[in-house]
């Protein structure tokens, strides 16, 4: 026999547990958002931007035809030397850093834009200054020592690191994180309903009987209490027994 569910009947399902739904959607919700709150650490970013101009040559023609193209091909080359040990192990002795070149590595991202000459220094910490000071720092070594890695100097800053009066953590997202807590409860409490409803075998009605038997119900007992089914005597013949079945 195809069983056969209507919307209807999931909609049943769903109304029937709302009340457990509502509760765990909301448990995840509030969870993710104490997590990303309390127990995550929150970071910080800053950005500094740098400038590749290239000196123009006696050649104007030479210069507006190859130049821009030369100093965008030299970002990319920039991009591998300014997170080499040669760069960040100058900025962490300035600085006096508790890190390793390869773990100051991890906290930059060198991001250049397609045809651009300039291109960003973007450091990442737990500590807003700190983020900024070693963007600041990391531009500031690497202007200094390009000339003598690479015999150039076109290196600029265009843009220094700057923090806000109250910088906002660029992670965790609390609001995101409460929203994606909130989805995942609502879909795993559906699932949780419509599994009990699976697994639940009792016959509930009239109509799952006969879907169940695939025969009409031809007729339904009542249900009786026990006052019903034995009469209870009156009460003056029952007072008339306790005097000695006087008038009986």
């Amino acid at each position: 026999m195809e069983e056969k569910i209507s919307l209807k009947e999931l909609f049943n399902v769903l109304k029937k547990r709302l009340i457990m739904i509502i509760i765990i959607t909301l448990i995840f919700g509030i969870a993710a958002g104490l997590i990303s709150k309390v127990f995550l650490t929150p970071i910080y970013e800053s950005s500094t931007q740098l400038l590749v101009n290239q000196k123009e040559t006696d050649s104007s023609s030479i210069y507006q035809n190859n130049q821009v193209q030369t100093n965008i091909q030299l970002i990319n080359t920039y991009n591998v030397i300014i997170k080499s040990p040669s760069i960040l192990d100058d900025v962490i002795q300035r600085m006096n850093l508790d890190y390793t070149a390869k773990e100051l590595n991890e906290k930059i991202t060198v991001v250049s834009q397609k045809d651009s000459q300039v291109f960003a220094v973007t450091v990442q910490d737990p500590d807003p200054e700190q983020a900024r000071d070693i963007a600041n720092t990391v531009a500031y070594v690497f202007t200094k020592k390009i000339g003598h890695i690479m015999s150039v100097n076109n290196i600029s800053v265009l843009a220094r690191a700057e923090i806000s009066e109250h910088p906002d953590p660029i992670k965790p997202n609390t609001k995101l994180n409460t929203l994606i807590g909130l989805v995942v409860g609502l879909m795993l409490s559906v699932g949780i309903a419509y599994l009990l409803d699976y697994l639940d075998n009792t016959i509930k009605n009239q109509k799952e009987l006969e879907d169940l038997l695939g025969l009409p119900v031809l007729g339904v007992i009542s249900q009786m209490d026990e006052d019903n089914l034995i009469p209870q005597p009156k009460k003056s013949l029952l007072e008339r027994l306790r005097k000695g079945g006087k008038g009986v």
